[in-house]
């Protein structure tokens, strides 16, 4: 991978976060949690992906379809856990 397939993942693996942010609502913490969350699901789906050879939308070397849906995976997973056990709903 190029650098500019890092640019360009690290820039679309932060869009779900952001978009789940503005969703959610929260304070500036919230969107750290996130953006870990998204990279995480990101880059986890990225190496799944490129190691078991699937694709899915990609561009260039990135796996951007793939890799996505384990962003949101990821997000949805996160917050889930965050709300386990406190008053939030």
């Amino acid at each position: 991978m190029t650098i500019a397939s890092y640019f360009l993942g690290f820039v679309l693996s932060s869009l779900p976060a952001f978009a789940f942010h503005l969703w959610k609502g929260g304070k500036f913490g919230k969107i750290l949690l996130y953006l870990l969350f998204s990279w995480a699901g990101f880059w986890g789906a990225q190496i799944l992906g490129t190691s078991l050879d699937w694709e899915f939308f990609a561009i260039g070397s990135l796996l951007v379809g793939f890799d996505l849906l384990g962003a949101i995976l990821f997000l949805s997973l996160g917050h889930w856990l965050r709300l386990v056990g406190t008053d939030e709903g």
